[in-house]
């Protein structure tokens, strides 16, 4: 696909770009995280390499963690301050949650290893307890019987 214009893009060249689905940029704009989007004369969107920057962005934040409503929220604070000396704070206190909450799962997932290896150690003990007792030439089952 071509350039729309120098330092623009159609919505399929920024899907390749930034590696993000045509829909789910189209959701970014109508839920206010990607705002600055023009349209030409004929309804197409328009996107600039602010947007890819912006698109890159949201991205990462998405990696980090962050849902989509704390973005929206830390876009409503940009859009009042027009600077980043309230988000910023917001997004430290943010990004300290989601360590704290993986600080707590990973003990969760350590809890449940153990767990898991304690089990298999006495399961392993019993087969072998069962064998022990099996006589030779029998199984497990005909004991039983």
């Amino acid at each position: 696909m071509t350039r729309v214009a120098e330092g623009t893009y159609a919505i399929g060249e920024i899907s390749r770009l930034v590696e993000l689905s045509q829909r789910t940029i189209r959701y970014y704009e109508e839920i206010g995280l990607l705002h600055s989007v023009r349209r030409i004369e004929n309804g197409k969107r328009v996107y600039t390499d602010s947007d890819v920057r912006r698109l890159k962005f949201i991205n990462r934040l998405k990696v980090l963690g962050l849902s989509l409503a704390e973005m929206v929220e830390l876009e409503k604070i940009y859009r009042k301050q027009r600077n980043n000396r309230e988000i910023l704070p917001k997004l430290l206190q943010i990004l300290e949650e989601r360590a704290v909450q993986i600080d707590e799962r990973v003990s969760q997932l350590v809890a449940l290893k153990k767990e898991i290896r304690d089990y298999q150690h006495r399961l392993r003990d019993k087969v072998l307890q069962d064998r022990t007792h099996e006589e030779p030439g029998t199984t497990g089952k005909e004991m039983r019987s």
